[in-house]
């Protein structure tokens, strides 16, 4: 199956835990990955004025990944769904910080565009409402039904590099 992963705002500006980080790092090696980073801009989404609060103005994203988005408030740029789309992937898993508010949103974005998205429920964690992302991951498989774990992802990739080496070999 060709996949992809998206990294949602995994920046230094949410703080995310060391261990969330390196269990990114170790899955987006081995898969295709873009991140998208969120940028403050108040012309583009009024944050400071609607909420009291704003994501820095400057930032990078703390996991290596083949191309970084910006992106101003919740959802993803077109830039970045339209790179998925050119993939030709069968399904986009996400993965990163705020489950029920960002990558929420990135899932309806995936999904109005015709991905298909699957949440690494392991790999994300939620907003300071819910860190645990329980909340968020409930929401996910209401509207999109998929979810998987960092361990299956690799276990598929694995057994398809072994199905792939056998065939050569027959």
């Amino acid at each position: 199956m060709r996949q992809a992963l998206l990294i949602v705002d995994v920046q230094s500006t949410f703080s995310p835990s060391e261990k969330l980080v390196d269990g990114i790092r170790a899955l987006s090696a081995n898969i295709p990955a873009i991140a998208s980073i969120e940028l403050h801009d108040e012309q583009v989404t009024p944050f400071q004025r609607q909420l009291g609060w704003h994501p820095a103005s400057d930032d990078i994203a703390l996991v290596e990944a083949d191309q970084v988005f910006v992106k101003h408030g919740y959802g993803q740029s077109p830039e970045a769904i339209a790179y998925l789309k050119g993939l030709g992937v069968e399904r986009v898993l996400v993965c990163g910080l705020q489950t029920e508010t960002c990558v929420l949103a990135a899932g309806f974005a995936l999904f109005d565009a015709g991905l298909c998205p699957t949440l690494v429920t392991d790999l994300t964690m939620g907003s300071s409402l819910d860190r645990s992302g329980q909340i968020g991951i409930e929401l996910w498989k209401h509207h999109f039904g998929q979810v998987t774990t960092a361990a299956e992802v690799v276990a598929g990739l694995q057994a398809n590099q072994s199905s792939s080496i056998e065939s050569r070999q027959a």
